[in-house]
């Protein structure tokens, strides 16, 4: 069986992040990943892809990525349903991410500014999978999706 999912796009928001009741590190983030094709006389579409990353993936997105930044991440689809305050059944489908990667140069990715002295080289990657570094085979594009 196989369930990998690979995206790259930007992010919607600054990651935040939390601390679970058992002290597990956790981001949850959304990536705008631009459709392939645009028809004629109409705008380019996006699409908005939930994801959520856990422990030392969950720090190092949180760390050095921002709204506005391009980012690829590799991991899992999973898909979940929890019930509201309301009492409504709610589904969820989101990448479990097992690896993330700067794309771009650090201004195009907005981490120029946002991420320490020590950050890590462009093009750099966290993995707590052992999966390759992709972001070289992932064409960019400079239009911004939102």
């Amino acid at each position: 069986m196989l369930n990998t999912a690979i995206i790259m796009g930007r992010l919607t928001a600054d990651p935040e992040l939390r601390t679970t009741n058992t002290g597990l590190s956790v981001t949850t983030f959304t990536v705008a990943v631009d459709r392939g094709y645009v028809r004629a006389g109409e705008q380019r579409q996006a699409d908005f892809i939930n994801c959520v990353a856990w422990r030392q993936t969950a720090e190092f997105i949180t760390r050095y990525f921002r709204k506005g930044s391009m980012i690829a991440v590799q991991g899992s689809i999973q898909t979940r349903s929890y019930d509201d305050r309301n009492g409504n059944k709610r589904y969820v489908t989101e990448i479990v991410v097992s690896n993330a990667s700067f794309c771009g140069s650090k201004a195009e990715s907005g981490t120029q500014s946002a991420a320490p002295a020590a950050a890590p080289a462009n093009n750099a990657s966290f993995s707590t999978g052992g999966a390759d570094d992709f972001a070289d085979e992932i064409p960019l594009d400079d239009e911004l999706p939102f």
